[in-house]
């Protein structure tokens, strides 16, 4: 049996990037039950790709009850619907044989990883306030992506003069903009910038000087996205909600990195639940982005451990 649930997590406070804020995050819990056993998964609809909680619902419920996680990578396109399923899949062949995921993926075991932690977009004066409060954090990412981001980046540097700091623009530069700003972004140590044009207007990325490492996220998201990215991007992030869940999300990193990409794992604002699975696909990457748990003011049950920066692999009882 495949179930989907409606969840909302409240935010420790508002998140804010260039599209708009919120202040909780409003997900679906899949629960697939077999055989007396039952595993779980975790997307959060997103509306950047069109996808809001009925539509993404009314996929899942459209799905054959007995579906394999192998015939679901061509019942579903890659998004938050598969994703789910296929996490709960995963999460069901994990307790119903006894043995933990990455021992069915032929991974390795998997180990602490250092997430990024994200300001959001905000006044200089409080991304300065914000970045004081976590300068303890060896890596920041910066949420910006209007035409007057200098200030706020400069308000950053100020307030955690130690961190490693990684900026996304959420598509919100035009080639102009990203020109005058990237001998800034060097200057003050940023280290990468995610999507800083449009995905589908971003060609001129293959035309102008690329100073730092650029990262492909609206424009990536699964192996089909890769033909797309050559010439433009450094850097592809991955995140479960886009490859459709961690089957394609596997095959899309072993891929980009035989390509010649940097590795980045993102998420959306979600649970622990759905952070998990992304655990087993952050391992030897390149920068790893899964603080979604330490944006919420409430989470799951048993949610993953956090000391610090520094994520654990999550136990069996949530995940996996």
């Amino acid at each position: 049996m495949i179930s989907v649930t409606p969840d909302t997590f409240r935010l420790a406070e508002a998140f804010t990037i260039s599209r708009g804020s919120r202040t909780e995050a409003r997900v679906l819990t899949v629960t697939v039950t077999r055989d007396g056993v039952t595993g779980r998964g975790e997307c959060v609809p997103y509306a950047r790709y069109d996808e809001t909680l009925d539509s993404v619902t009314a996929e899942i419920e459209g799905l054959a009850q007995g579906i394999t996680r192998q015939a679901l990578q061509d019942a579903l396109p890659a998004g938050a619907a598969r994703n789910a399923v296929d996490c709960a899949l995963w999460d069901w062949e994990a307790k119903r044989s006894g043995s933990p995921v990455w021992v069915l993926a032929g991974l390795p075991v998997p180990a602490p990883v250092v997430t990024a932690f994200t300001l959001s977009l905000d006044t200089p004066g409080r991304m300065r306030a914000a970045a004081a409060r976590h300068a303890h954090r060896p890596l920041l990412k910066i949420k910006l992506g209007t035409p007057d981001d200098m200030p706020r980046l400069e308000a950053v540097r100020a307030g955690a003069p130690e961190a490693r700091i990684i900026v996304d623009a959420n598509e919100g530069w035009t080639a102009e903009v990203y020109s005058d700003l990237a001998p800034h972004l060097l200057r003050l140590g940023v280290e990468m910038v995610e999507q800083p044009l449009p995905a589908g207007q971003d060609d001129l990325l293959a035309e102008i000087a690329r100073p730092l490492p650029v990262c492909a996220d609206e424009s990536c998201h699964d192996r089909a996205s890769l033909p797309g990215l050559k010439g433009k991007y450094d850097m592809v992030n991955i995140k479960l909600d886009k490859t459709g869940g961690l089957t394609e999300a596997l095959a899309l990193k072993a891929q980009a990195e035989a390509e010649g990409y940097g590795v980045m794992v993102g998420c959306m604002v979600g649970s622990s639940l759905a952070m998990a699975p992304a655990v087993l696909l952050a391992q030897g990457a390149a920068i790893v982005d899964l603080d979604g748990p330490l944006l919420l003011a409430e989470d799951r049950a048993t949610p993953l451990v956090f000391e610090g920066s520094v994520l654990h692999p999550p136990p069996s009882t949530l995940w996996g």
